[in-house]
């Protein structure tokens, strides 16, 4: 009997393997999983960088021109450097959030690429500063000494204001001690801020200035509060492990779905 050609029936041996369907539902659920713990993550992250952000705008629209007291970096300022820090955590948190809601995986491996860069260039400066402190406190009080002849000058007054809030808040007088500041004017002069007590005679008055100088005492301070900068760092670190880890952890889940799914 002749069975017409388009009533042929094909038989395939052994007959393809269907999905497992089990499988692909644990997989599902990971990848689930993965996505929302790393949305919550990178939100919270985000709300922080608007955070710091807004710190940053605060302080610049209070202080005004407050700048810092650096001579070759007169644009480092705390505000610039708070809004910095906000503006790239923001952009890093909102690029988490749009891959992990997105599940694209270009995203999610831009997301990796980013925040792993960023932890390494943490982790070479650590080492740098660590390595060659000696050689940045000599350039740091160089720095300083430069900056003093710029005080009470035209277009400086953010450093000049830096100078007199720190000599005040500090109680300290000049970057190694008060004979700095007579490199300024080529008298026996210092600012009113050095003064232990204002009067009419206390620039010219050494009896009545501050004699520590502001360098060493900034320096003291910082090592009193090293813990909870250290706290605040070892956060940040958490933070950008976590962010890593996620990151690819949801990537090879997307991967692996996909794969399924073809």
């Amino acid at each position: 009997m002749n069975v017409p050609e388009s009533q042929h029936v094909a038989f395939f041996w052994p007959p393809p393997p269907f999905p497992d369907t089990s499988t692909m539902g644990v997989s599902r659920g990971c990848l689930l999983c993965v996505k929302v713990k790393m949305f919550v993550f990178n939100l919270i992250f985000w709300l922080g960088g608007c955070g710091v952000l807004g710190v940053g705008v605060w302080l610049a629209v209070t202080q005004g021109r407050f700048a810092t007291l650096s001579f070759s970096f007169p644009s480092l300022s705390a505000a610039g450097l708070f809004m910095a820090t906000g503006a790239i955590i923001m952009v890093v948190g909102f690029l988490g959030c749009l891959g992990a809601a997105t599940e694209h995986r270009c995203l999610l491996l831009t997301f990796f690429l980013v925040l792993s860069t960023l932890f390494l260039l943490e982790l070479v400066g650590l080492l740098v500063f660590v390595t060659c402190r000696d050689k940045f406190d000599r350039y740091a009080q160089s720095n300083l000494k430069e900056g003093l002849q710029l005080y009470e000058t035209e277009g400086n007054v953010g450093l000049t204001r830096a100078w007199d809030v720190v000599q005040n808040e500090f109680r300290c007088c000049g970057v190694q001690n008060y004979t700095d500041w007579f490199e300024v004017r080529n008298r026996t002069w210092v600012p009113e801020s050095c003064c232990l007590q204002q009067s009419d005679i206390c620039q010219v008055d050494s009896a009545s200035w501050w004699k520590e100088p502001c360098y060493e005492k900034v320096k003291r301070w910082l090592g009193e509060n090293i813990s909870a900068m250290g706290i605040f760092a070892a956060c940040i670190i958490v933070v950008q492990v976590l962010g890593i880890v996620f990151s690819m952890l949801m990537y090879c889940q997307v991967r692996r779905a996909e794969k399924y799914y073809d």
